[in-house]
């Protein structure tokens, strides 16, 4: 069995707490970090650009995805540019459509067309894929997250749409494939197994793949038992 060190794909860390950030971004085998909105107000926090700044004053070498939070084009357009100019390892995640669902490739191309290096997000189907690789610069560093564990929540194998859409992309050599809302452990090796270039996973799910995978499966089970032994000394059980 593989150990985290041994895989191709590139293990990004995806929070908003900047403890772990920090500790995760000490981790040689953590090569860049994501976050998004929603983990941020899970981690409390209310001062967007605050965080954003304070956190880039530490990471500053490995690639640090920000997310425009705007559901207005020009405004989300706005966000972007202002995000971009922080610092250089920063990736501007904008995702796929607005709220409307109306698409954001336009503002992907000009973005793009600028030099801005983007982390497109929450994109969950090929067609979306091939739009965003028509709108994206060959020359620009840019980053295609692939919803796939949301896409494995509605009983659908990913796999398939994953190696598909690496295929779409074949033709922008400084564009990522990004295996996106990792679920579990071994989604990080389905992820280096269909060849994405990155898989950005919670800190949760980190924790326990770096404690954990390649571990000998007949030690986890001794230790399994012996967690049983214990807790039910523990609880002070008797027949």
């Amino acid at each position: 069995m593989k150990t985290l060190s041994e895989l191709k794909v590139k293990v990004f860390a995806d929070g908003a707490d900047k403890k772990g950030m920090l500790e995760l971004n000490a981790n040689p085998l953590i090569q860049g970090l994501t976050t998004n909105p929603t983990l941020m107000r899970k981690a409390g926090l209310t001062d967007f650009e605050a965080f954003a700044r304070d956190i880039l004053q530490s990471i500053t070498a490995k690639p640090l995805s920000l997310e425009v939070f705007s559901d207005d084009f020009p405004e989300m357009k706005r966000q972007a540019l202002k995000i971009n100019g922080w610092a250089k390892n920063v990736y501007v995640k904008i995702p796929i459509t607005n709220t409307r669902g109306e698409s954001s490739l336009p503002l992907i191309k000009e973005l793009a067309a600028q030099g801005v290096k983007l982390n497109v997000t929450a994109i969950l189907t090929l067609d979306q894929v091939e739009g965003v690789a028509r709108a994206l610069n060959p020359r620009v560093p840019a980053v295609v997250s692939v919803f796939a564990g949301r896409i494995a929540d509605t009983g659908v194998d990913p796999v398939p749409y994953m190696r598909q859409s690496k295929t779409i992309l074949k033709n922008l050599p400084h564009a990522e494939l990004l295996w996106a809302s990792v679920r579990e452990v071994l989604n990080i090796f389905q992820a280096d197994e269909c060849g994405s270039d990155i898989v950005t996973v919670p800190h949760d799910i980190l924790g326990k793949a770096i404690k954990m995978a390649g571990m000998d499966l007949g030690a986890l089970s001794l230790d399994t038992v012996k967690m049983f032994a214990n807790d039910a000394k523990g609880a002070g059980f008797t027949l």
